[in-house]
């Protein structure tokens, strides 16, 4: 028989894990499974139930703390990391979510690298699409490579891009980084948050299920998954029939419940851009290795309808106008709502989530509202080298012609070919000299860290990067002139 294989998950409490978690509940023939879960008594809630299942071991800890992870990367074949801060929760607690998010990740690497057999376990990161930004149409259709575009006062996003930076150019031999697009799951509208009105009506999204997302997790500690699936970066989406515009969704998800989103909210609360989501080009790819989905977004909204809790499914019942005033207006109120911002002449949130108060008093009523089509025929960006080319003849030349494409210079003398995890010498537009691999750069997206994102330059970064230049300047004007000092990151009440 064949020996049974460890897995080490985090965020086994969270949506995306706990349905990883329940997926190698099945699997316990092949797997034995560590789980660290921090001592809350909501976790606890969620996994004491578990402790005195046969193959599973709960470690009470904390992801910062290294001795509680070691005693979870000990003995792993597998490490699949999902835990930490999220939006919306991290955006009241960026101190916290930076603190979180980027010391689990260095304790997991120090953890695996102090094995005795660190090139035989697997580490199994999840990104985040937020890494790549605003993408509204036209230029809704992205791929892994192109630009990291991190959206103003987004240090989630901030913290998620280090950590995956930090795991590509960590020197492990296994490694993988999964971007997390939207997850849907049962209970998305049962707390309404300000960050909804932060999403652009007019953006999109490629969802996933976290049912499916849990799929994939397991799939990918399957001996079948082969070699060259390692050392590279993915992005995880539903497919076409999760792809969905946010007005669509919106209405759609609202209807299941007996609403409809223009009597409950003013088109005005929705900010116009700087949020995150987009339309996959290549999602297939990772389908393709792990073969995770089913469903569709339509499915989904109509299993949210059918398991919605008593004071949702009541709402049909509701004076729409009460619905507006006494729950949807208090939101978009709030200290991180779009209208305390407009109400209170924040600037800087003005600027990034509107362009200005004068664009922000342009935006129309919902009697005037055409609703978008984006484009379904996908579209790629240029990554400014020649990505016909197999990788095993990327040489130096392509590195110095994507270096100029971003504004800068690779000053590299020498490179072996096909190459891509050793790191080469580069400088960018702003003179900042860096080191960073082929992978990190040409595959990931990622380019100078000084400049990753704070201050918030991209008006200036545009003009010099003409890489970056194709995700600012459809979706922002030439002549604006907006910095935005890490200093607004501020912890807010909830």
């Amino acid at each position: 028989m064949k020996r049974k294989k460890t897995i080490f998950l985090t965020g086994a409490s969270g949506n995306m894990g706990h349905e990883g978690f329940k997926q190698l509940l099945h699997r316990r023939d092949k797997f034995n499974i560590v789980a660290l879960v921090l001592p809350t008594e909501k976790d606890k809630q969620i996994m004491s139930i578990y402790e005195n299942e046969q193959g599973v071991k709960i470690i009470w800890g904390d992801l910062t703390n290294y001795d509680d992870v070691i005693k979870g990367v000990q003995e792993a074949d597998y490490v699949l990391h999902i835990g930490g801060m999220v939006s919306p929760a991290a955006d009241y607690l960026p101190k916290l979510t930076t603190q979180v998010n980027l010391g689990a990740v260095r304790n997991i690497i120090k953890a695996i690298k102090n094995q005795p057999n660190p090139d035989e376990i697997k580490l199994v990161y999840i990104g985040t699409v937020a890494e790549t930004g605003d993408r509204n149409p036209p230029i809704h259709w992205g791929r892994t490579g192109d630009p990291i575009k991190i959206s103003i006062y987004d240090n989630y996003a901030i913290t998620k891009t280090i950590a995956e930076r930090e795991i590509i150019e960590s020197g492990l031999k296994y490694w993988v980084s999964l971007r997390q697009t939207g997850v849907l799951y049962s209970g998305m509208l049962n707390n309404l948050d300000p960050i909804m009105f932060h999403e652009p009506i007019n953006g999109v999204f490629e969802w996933v299920t976290a049912r499916d997302s849990g799929r994939l997790l397991a799939n990918v500690c399957e001996e079948e998954v082969p070699e060259d699936f390692w050392r590279r970066i993915y992005n995880i989406g539903g497919g076409e029939k999760y792809r969905t515009t946010n007005y669509e969704f919106m209405q759609k998800s609202f209807g299941a419940l007996g609403m409809d989103v223009q009597k409950v909210t003013d088109l005005n609360w929705f900010a116009t851009r700087n949020f995150h989501g987009q339309w996959y080009a290549d999602s297939d790819i990772l389908e393709d290795y792990l073969q995770f989905r089913n469903g569709s977004a339509d499915e989904f909204i109509a299993e949210l309808k059918e398991n919605a809790p008593f004071k949702m499914r009541i709402a049909k019942y509701v004076p729409s106008i009460i619905i507006k005033r006494f729950i949807m207006e208090p939101v978009a109120n709030k200290e991180l709502g779009t209208m305390y911002w407009i109400k209170n002449n924040v600037t800087d949130r003005i600027t990034s989530f509107f362009g200005s108060k004068e664009k922000w008093e342009e935006i129309p009523n919902w009697e005037e509202y055409e609703e978008m089509k984006p484009s379904k025929k996908a579209v790629h960006l240029n990554h400014g080298y020649d990505e016909t080319k197999p990788k095993s003849e990327f040489d130096l030349g392509d590195m110095k012609q994507a270096a100029v494409f971003r504004g800068g210079e690779c000053l590299s003398e020498s490179m072996q070919k096909g190459d891509l995890a050793t790191k080469l010498n580069w400088r960018c537009a702003f003179g900042h000299k860096f080191e960073a691999s082929p992978t990190l750069v040409l595959l990931g997206g990622h380019w100078c860290p000084d400049c990753l994102p704070a201050p918030w330059n991209y008006d200036e970064e545009a003009k010099r990067n003409p890489f970056f230049a194709q995700v600012w300047y459809p979706l922002h004007e030439k002549d604006e002139s907006n910095s935005y000092e890490e200093s607004i990151l501020k912890d807010v009440k909830r």
